[in-house]
């Protein structure tokens, strides 16, 4: 019984350790195998094997991620205080400098791109800032890219969500922005009634024109109609006279 008790515990130790040392890396992972709290190499997808207590297997999401950056007041050029946000989207590339350059990835990219956010917009105007998201998300990506290569990332994009100015100065923009509303429809309905009124003196013009050239026919109509009734006369006095003859 008791080598029946002792083979039963082996097997059970068996089957533990031979489970403990299977891993799953799934397509959208790699993984970073350490041994004895050293690199010892990565893993790619699929089933791979590992010592227990020995060896350990991280693993590191490969797909597209996304970084919500809280929102943050900043002062523009002319001195306005505006609420700006953004979404940073970025791709994982080297999972070893991942995992070893860099302790905290998302505070640290939260806090780079705060601070470089803060630094695009602090050098534009408020209208500047309003009219130049893809240039500021242009601008925000490349300095972000560049600055997480390091950390074996890759920052495909970045979203501004929100250029907010205080209310006093969005109520003044939306006061502006009713006055050129205002000011566009008037110009547009004076400009139509400037046409409206030079169609209708080209329209007088056009009538008077064939009025004044009605009458120059008929009056030339009533010339030759008078010309041939001289004519007439003239040649049947001739004919008279020659007959009198």
């Amino acid at each position: 019984m008791a080598q029946i008790a002792i083979l039963a515990v082996l097997f059970v130790f068996l089957i533990t350790y031979l489970a403990s040392s299977v891993r799953i890396v799934r397509p959208s992972q790699r993984g970073v195998v350490e041994r004895l709290g050293r690199f010892k190499g990565t893993a790619e997808p699929g089933l791979r094997f590992i010592i227990p207590f020995v060896d350990k297997l991280r693993l590191v999401d490969m797909r597209e991620q996304v970084v919500d950056v809280p929102p943050q007041e900043v002062i523009t050029s002319d001195n306005v205080v505006v609420s700006v946000d953004a979404v940073v989207y970025y791709e994982p590339v080297d999972p070893q400098r991942l995992i070893y350059n860099i302790a905290n990835f998302l505070l640290a990219v939260t806090k780079l791109a705060q601070t470089n956010l803060r630094n695009l917009v602090g050098d534009l105007q408020l209208d500047q800032a309003l009219t130049s998201r893809d240039s500021i998300n242009t601008s925000l990506r490349s300095i972000l890219d560049d600055a997480t290569d390091t950390w074996g990332v890759r920052v495909k994009r970045v979203e501004i969500q929100r250029i907010d100015p205080p209310a006093d100065v969005m109520m003044a923009m939306h006061e502006q922005m009713k006055a050129e509303r205002t000011r566009r429809a008037t110009v547009t309905q004076a400009e139509g009634q400037r046409e409206a009124a030079v169609t209708r003196a080209e329209g007088e013009r056009q009538a008077a024109i064939l009025a004044a050239e009605g009458v120059r026919q008929r009056q030339i109509l009533e010339a030759e109609g008078q010309a041939a009734a001289v004519r007439e006369m003239a040649e049947a006095e001739r004919f008279r006279q020659l007959t009198i003859a």
